[in-house]
């Protein structure tokens, strides 16, 4: 058995042996686990601090997860109403999402699809070709998303039979893996998967991270593994309570990222699914956070914040609005200093006069 499968095996996921490991209330954990289960791989495991710690918060099972919030929802980016077939949904004109795996190597306790994981999530061959059959037969298509749970879960030969089946679609110019495996399995991210995922260029990566402590020394091998192979990695992050939510830390991990030559790609508004309204920030602060950035960091370092809209309604940006005040076509902004500017605008009838 491969090595990553062993750790795979070997996971924390028995609610009697993560309550004694972590003085937790197993009773309160079985009720936790009904809802969404728990998989804590051992390469995370090790490095728990405390409870605190940010790698603890964002995989073990916590009691606020049964509380009610009325404004909580199985489904909150309505991936139900624009799902296709048992594998597909397609939200946007020229590109679609393709659940290829019914695993993850750990369960993150802010998950989007925790509605999935209340029962046994099987995706089947039969479902595979469908999904396929659809992306071959809809020409408007450019764009697919592998995800899942998490494709890098699959056996090679498993996931290069979806990738070869895609790219022989000559619509389709752009394939992305959205996986957090790099940086909660970097095990996974072996020679022989490298070497079979670098014949399907141009291929990209989305990859999951909230806290730059998830950077160890494993991490970064697997990151520099992908990247010297071509493959083009980008960061998706969620905004969680008490885990990143201050400027400092979201400064430091948009800067782990370029080091490891993951560019930051999005910062998200933790979604609003069912059990995770103890991790949720203000918009305010959002926009805080997303403020203390620009300036201070390289553009590149400037992930966009968006809030990704209840029902289905896609991804919209979060700006922050460095305008102070307009006289006529004297415009003042405030720098990220705190400075004042003045721009001076062009109108049309400027345009015209010229």
């Amino acid at each position: 058995m491969e090595k990553w499968k062993k750790i795979i095996a070997g996971s924390l996921n028995n609610s009697d042996e993560l309550a004694e490991k972590f003085g937790l209330d197993a009773g309160t954990l079985d009720k936790i686990n009904k809802i969404f289960p728990c998989r804590i791989p051992g390469s995370w495991l090790k490095h728990f601090t405390s409870k605190n710690d940010p790698l603890f918060r964002q995989c073990v099972p916590d009691p606020a997860e049964l509380m009610d919030s009325k404004e909580l929802i199985d489904d909150p980016l309505g991936e139900v109403r624009f799902k296709k077939n048992e594998v597909i949904v397609q939200k946007y004109p020229d590109r679609c999402l393709f659940l290829v795996s019914g695993e993850c190597a750990m369960y993150c306790r802010f998950c989007t699809r925790k509605r999935k994981f209340k029962e046994p999530f099987v995706i089947t061959q039969k479902d595979i070709d469908n999904g396929l059959q659809y992306i071959m037969e809809h020409k408007e298509l450019r764009d697919v998303l592998i995800s899942g749970g998490d494709p890098l879960l699959l056996d090679d030969d498993r996931l290069e039979y979806i990738l070869q089946k895609i790219k022989s679609a000559d619509h389709i110019k752009i394939v992305r893996i959205g996986t957090r495996v790099p940086g909660v399995l970097p095990e996974r991210i072996t020679a022989k998967l490298v070497k079979m995922l670098k014949k399907y260029h141009p291929l990209y990566m989305n990859i999951h991270f909230n806290h730059p402590a998830e950077f160890l020394p494993d991490t970064c091998r697997a990151l520099k593994r992908l990247a010297d192979a071509g493959i083009v990695l980008g960061s998706q992050t969620v905004l969680l309570k008490g885990i990143n939510d201050d400027p400092e830390t979201m400064r430091s991990l948009m800067w782990k990222l370029l080091e490891n030559r993951v560019r930051p790609y999005y910062i998200f508004q933790c979604d609003l699914v069912y059990g995770t309204a103890h991790f949720r920030t203000p918009l305010s602060k959002a926009q805080e956070i997303s403020s203390a950035l620009r300036g201070w960091s390289s553009g590149m370092a400037n992930a966009q914040l968006v809030i990704d809209l209840p029902g289905g309604g896609g991804k919209v940006p979060v700006t922050v609005n460095y305008l102070k005040e307009r006289d006529g076509n004297k415009l003042c902004y405030r720098n990220y200093c705190g400075e004042e500017y003045i721009y001076t605008d062009i109108s049309e009838d400027d345009m015209e006069k010229k």
